[in-house]
């Protein structure tokens, strides 16, 4: 019950964590599905319990509900846990279709796809090159515009002020550098229509989907911008090598991505993509590909982004442990 759970986050809070675990497992061992979604959060982000994937997918498939429902078609879909099960997603997103609009939603999303069983895409836009040095790419028509409204009406509720994780503090602090919105879209809420995207954004830039981070979604409000900045991280082992970006819509003026030391500015149109290199042959970062997203004159920029990495992340944690529920 939902006062089960609302007495274990409590007894969290006033740092009496036993009682909280005790409470949980007590009421999961009665079937309890508040208590089982919860615990099965828990397992996934690894703060109240040890982080163990496959037991929260356990958990979730027991919990019944279509929160748990919809956590659990995405890890199916992703293979978070266990083994990757593309049809077992589908099934999951058909058996819910009727209580559940997004899993409704998603279903009729993916049958539009020109993907395959597995949810590989069969095609991808032909790269327009903008600039060789930094590689930097037009994706024409990469997202369809249902695709596009898909992510922007997912992210509508959960947009925040912008926030950058301070590996130092281990806590998520103001962005200084951009003033824009953001929603993400980590591994609990990368369900499958997310993730037959995430598919063919790698598909489209060369890389295992794998190496890209948590999917975000920017909005930019008139006067709002991303400051000019570099993607890499200097110092990073695991560098962010290539930016995806795509535009979510396109009813707004201003908003150009603009790249300072080209120059280069350029808008798509809803649903392209742009593609572009952050790093030099060596690992560097590459100063060249400094840019910046210019001030929004009027309307409301959506954009998606997702930084790519070098190589796929070394543990369980992914290339950050508090992705799993940002």
């Amino acid at each position: 019950m939902a006062t089960i759970v609302a007495e274990a986050l409590a007894l969290l809070q006033r740092g009496d964590s036993a009682s909280a675990h005790g409470l949980i497992d007590a009421a999961c061992a009665r079937g309890d599905g508040d208590a089982l979604a919860m615990r099965a959060l828990w397992r996934v982000e690894g703060r109240w319990l040890p982080r163990d994937l496959a037991a929260a997918r356990v958990d979730l498939a027991a919990a019944n509900s279509i929160g748990a429902a919809r956590i659990l078609a995405g890890f199916l879909a992703s293979g978070i846990g266990g083994a990757r099960d593309w049809a077992g997603a589908l099934t999951m997103l058909d058996d819910w279709a009727d209580r559940d609009p997004i899993a409704a939603g998603q279903r009729a999303l993916i049958a539009a796809m020109a993907i395959d069983a597995h949810g590989d895409p069969l095609a991808w836009p032909t790269p327009e090159p903008l600039s060789d040095s930094p590689m930097i790419h037009a994706l024409p028509g990469l997202l369809t515009p249902s695709e596009c409204d898909l992510l922007a009406s997912l992210s509508d509720r959960r947009l925040r002020p912008a926030l950058i994780f301070h590996e130092g503090q281990k806590r998520f602090v103001a962005d200084p550098v951009r003033d824009s919105d953001a929603a993400g879209f980590p591994i609990v809420s990368e369900w499958p229509a997310i993730h037959a995207i995430n598919r063919r954004l790698a598909a489209a830039s060369g890389t295992t989907v794998e190496q890209g981070e948590t999917l975000q979604v920017l909005r930019y409000r008139p006067g709002q911008q991303y400051r000019v900045h570099l993607d890499a991280v200097p110092g990073l082992s695991n560098q962010r090598s290539l930016t995806l970006l795509v535009y979510l819509n396109d009813d707004y003026t201003g908003g150009q991505t603009h790249f300072t030391r080209l120059p280069l500015s350029h808008r798509g149109r809803k649903g392209d993509g742009l593609l572009f290199a952050n790093i030099l042959p060596d690992g560097r970062p590459d100063p060249m590909s400094e840019h910046a997203g210019l001030p929004v004159q009027s309307g409301i920029k959506l954009i998606a982004s997702r930084w790519i990495r070098q190589r796929p992340p070394d543990g369980l944690d992914g290339f950050g442990q508090h992705e799993a529920m940002a």
